[in-house]
């Protein structure tokens, strides 16, 4: 990987998600009627689409049904952390948080602004740099995750990972519902926008250090087609399948949200096509 020292790029970029869009008052928003779609022509073992401007349920298949979270579970992460940290805050790599699984580019001892390394983990789904921020929330991380959960009465959700990953054969990092991961996401994206708008940075000139850029896979790339995207996560494990959350205008300032659990890697994003052209063709 060629890495390029640019400084003033970095400014640029900083600049550039600080000043994205901030969420729409919804107070105005148009009560939208359930969608059409029968529930067997989508991969995922459960979906649903949720209007968080009056908590509308719009569509729903297993909505309630405890699944692996995999790297949804970095939503909750970094709603934990920057609840509990401030974005400036610096962040060590180590040689722990970079035994983990996947490489993003990081090396032991350098340091990250904890709002940038939050970031840079969403858009291209590191587990090396939730594993950092994990770490420096200190040894009760997890418990703080687990508890930030209980206050957002999630009741399907809980976490014994910070990454999602799988920890053996038969144990995921995390679990939760369809309506939970929702939940979590209309939460996150309330109270930290920018972060959820930064997953949709085009897939060039990403930062992996603190004056540093370099070329890295977007993770939510399949998903640049469609209209009035605002933000998404995508998680993959051997149990979990296929996850996806995307964030999406129905109209101006009216988000909603879409997620599937335990599709295909594949499926994921024409389940999720299909959730959203079924909105757009109905309303």
């Amino acid at each position: 990987m060629v890495i390029i020292m640019v400084a003033l790029g970095i400014i640029g970029y900083s600049l550039l998600i600080e000043h994205s869009r901030k969420p729409q008052p919804t107070t105005s928003a148009r009560t939208l009627s359930p969608i059409t779609l029968a529930p067997e022509t989508l991969t995922a073992r459960a979906a649903i689409v949720y209007d968080p401007s009056d908590g509308q349920i719009l569509f729903s298949k297993n909505s309630e049904m405890q699944l692996p979270l995999a790297s949804l579970t970095k939503l909750m992460t970094a709603d934990t952390a920057l609840s509990i940290m401030s974005a400036t805050s610096s962040v060590r790599m180590s040689k722990q948080a970079l035994a983990t699984e996947g490489s993003s580019g990081f090396k032991v001892g350098e340091t990250w602004p904890l709002g940038k390394l939050i970031r840079y983990s969403l858009l291209v789904s590191s587990n090396q740099g939730m594993a950092a921020v994990a770490e420096s929330g200190g040894q009760t991380f997890i418990e703080q995750m687990n508890a930030h959960a209980q206050d957002m009465s999630l009741a399907q959700t809980y976490f014994l990972d910070p990454t999602g990953l799988d920890l053996t054969t038969e144990t995921a990092g995390a679990y939760g519902s369809v309506h939970d991961v929702a939940m979590l996401a209309a939460d996150f994206y309330r109270s930290h926008p920018s972060y959820f708008e930064s997953t949709l940075t085009p897939n060039s000139n990403k930062i992996i250090g603190p004056n540093k850029i370099a070329l890295a896979a977007v993770t939510a790339a399949p998903l640049f087609d469609i209209p009035g995207l605002i933000g998404a996560k995508t998680g993959y494990t051997d149990l979990a399948g296929g996850n996806l959350v995307v964030i999406f205008d129905e109209s101006l300032g009216h988000p909603l949200i879409a997620v599937v659990l335990h599709s295909t890697e594949q499926g994921r994003y024409s389940d999720i096509h299909a959730l959203i052209n079924a909105v757009r063709v109905q309303h």
